[in-house]
């Protein structure tokens, strides 16, 4: 029970993150940063695959053969 909580809570706040319609407001690391700036833009689609997949909707299949 707390587990699948946790996971749900950690997927919403990844999905806000990505979705973040201000485009800045809540930045971790600044997108002009080489390299390292998208760092947690992929963070937070891990976390939305991860809750995806904990709830049985694994979309990383498409791209298996």
């Amino acid at each position: 029970m707390l587990k699948t909580v946790w996971t749900l809570l950690c997927g919403i706040i990844g999905l806000i993150y990505i979705l973040n319609p201000t485009a800045g407001v809540i930045e971790l690391i600044p997108d002009n940063i080489p390299l390292i700036g998208n760092l947690d833009e992929a963070l937070a689609v891990v976390l939305v695959l991860g809750a995806l997949r904990h709830f049985g909707i694994d979309i990383t299949k498409i791209f298996k053969k």
